[in-house]
């Protein structure tokens, strides 16, 4: 090969491309990476920034808002706390007051039942004033027997008059002879029972009248056909006076 073509193979048309290139040294480089990529993060920054403005929230104001959301849901709670604690209150007042009135009603009622039993008592005994003579003697009078509230429950009522109005004070005790049914079985059943608790309720000690009422409890498959009262006057074996109530 000739110098020639040598030269021309070099320098001509037909020699190879050469670059050149300005010497960066490292540092530089790693300086404009930085900055690009923090720029890169700035503007994305920015741009989050700018979106949550532009939707109007911002975590500032969303903590602000949840914090005052949350005072107001404490004061809700304690308010209603307070109103639930104020009903418990008005509602135990309430129970208070109908068990009050309720307590009021029953007294009325028996309080009025009292009243129109003296009432009668002593229409009776006026009625009777006139007739009475002075031998002292006694008498039974409006003999009643009721049911009572509960399942073989009985309330009896009568009246014992002593007549005369110069009558001793009378004193002795009172029985009660029941004669019952049960299964198709008679029997006879005392009041009070001998040795049992309760006699002193059927003690009597008067002068002109007295009103004796009571009840007594069977078994509720008892059926009751009659009741007969009798009389004792102290010290005596025998009754001074029966009646016999017939129960239909």
């Amino acid at each position: 090969m000739t110098p020639w073509r040598t030269l021309k193979r070099k320098f001509g048309i037909a020699a190879p491309r050469v670059a050149v290139r300005a010497h960066i040294p490292w540092y530089w480089r790693w300086l404009g990476i930085v900055t690009l990529g923090a720029l890169v993060v700035g503007i994305g920054w920015a741009t989050y920034d700018f979106g949550m403005t532009f939707a109007g929230f911002r975590k500032v104001e969303a903590d602000r808002e949840l914090a005052r959301l949350q005072e107001t849901i404490a004061r809700q709670q304690q308010e209603i706390t307070g109103l639930r604690s104020r009903a418990g209150q008005a509602e135990s007042q309430l129970e208070i007051e109908r068990a009050t009135h309720g307590d009021v009603a029953k007294q009325v009622k028996a309080l009025a039942e009292e009243n129109s039993a003296l009432k009668e008592d002593l229409a009776f005994f006026q009625s009777l004033m006139p007739a009475s003579a002075a031998d002292g003697a006694l008498s039974i009078n409006r003999f009643r027997l009721e049911p009572g509230g509960m399942p073989g429950e009985y309330r009896y009522r009568l009246v014992l008059v002593h007549a005369g109005q110069r009558a001793k004070e009378f004193r002795g005790s009172l029985q009660f002879v029941l004669d019952v049914a049960r299964e198709g079985r008679q029997s006879v059943l005392t009041l009070p029972q001998p040795g049992g608790e309760g006699a002193s309720d059927f003690q009597l000690s008067f002068k002109l009248f007295q009103r004796v009422e009571g009840t007594f409890r069977l078994a509720p498959d008892v059926v009751v056909r009659s009741m007969q009262v009798r009389v004792f006057e102290n010290g005596a074996n025998a009754p001074k006076l029966t009646q016999t109530l017939k129960i239909s």
